[in-house]
């Protein structure tokens, strides 16, 4: 085999929410493999950014709350003029709201749903725009969940919304593929992340997901790197519409 279909040398990548976890350990990973980076999110990323050059990149940073639509057309316009092109999109932005279904608000569900679905939709659907009109197609991953195949518990808008990036991914390959742009999803199992601080806190819902995971231990964003590197790269050209559950065996139980 010829490695060098990993390599994304040349090649320019937007990671939402890749000021830390599992953006963070995206972003790494493909700047790693040689693609330029642009960072997206609320807050400056200056770790990543300082992991990204470490690692050989370059990295370019958009300050955007993805909780509104306004400013989709400026990532995407900000990383072709300091990058050069949208080859690559990492939609890994997004956040949870617990509590007991019987008293979920709206609020908690909007919140959730705005960032999760809507704005990873249409981010998507403007990159895609971009790599049509380039002519060169393009590598759309969106980060999925356990909670794409299971109810979970007290998270029903996260369960929502990462239901609906599953489907939305089959219909972006079903749509898309045919210009060349490869759409596909890692479902993380259990993460060592912010979104999983209050999870690992409480020892016994800790001990109950441990005791689930084949492997014996919470996953972390470095784990992400090999998939997300494959399905960026031309060694996944006809990969179209799947997802890779990057999960220590969770789903396998």
């Amino acid at each position: 085999m010829n490695l060098s279909m990993f390599s994304l040398e040349g090649k320019t990548a937007i990671v939402t929410g890749a000021n830390t976890g599992l953006g963070q350990g995206i972003a790494v990973a493909l700047a790693g493999a040689g693609a330029s980076l642009a960072l997206v999110g609320r807050s400056a990323p200056d770790e990543t950014v300082e992991l990204v050059q470490k690692a050989g990149g370059k990295a370019h940073v958009i300050m955007a709350d993805l909780g509104s639509l306004d400013p989709l057309d400026r990532i995407i316009e900000e990383t072709k003029e300091a990058l050069g092109g949208v080859d690559i999109l990492v939609n890994n932005a997004g956040i949870i709201k617990r509590n007991d279904a019987i008293d979920f608000t709206v609020e908690d569900w909007d919140s959730v749903m705005n960032i999760n679905l809507r704005s990873l939709f249409f981010l998507s659907q403007k990159a895609a725009r971009a790599m049509i009109e380039a002519g060169t197609g393009g590598k759309i991953i969106n980060i999925a969940s356990m909670l794409s195949f299971q109810g979970g518990v007290r998270v029903p808008s996260y369960t929502a919304s990462k239901s609906g990036v599953l489907g939305l991914t089959r219909l972006m390959a079903n749509e898309w593929a045919r210009y060349g742009i490869n759409a596909n999803a890692i479902a993380p199992g259990y993460f060592a992340t912010n979104n999983t601080d209050a999870l690992r806190a409480d020892e016994k819902r800790n001990t109950e997901i441990l005791g689930r995971i084949p492997a014996g231990r919470w996953g972390q964003p470095s784990d992400l790197g090999g998939a997300a590197v494959f399905l960026s790269s031309a060694a996944s050209d006809y990969v179209h519409g799947t997802v890779v559950a990057v999960d220590g065996g969770w789903l396998a139980r």
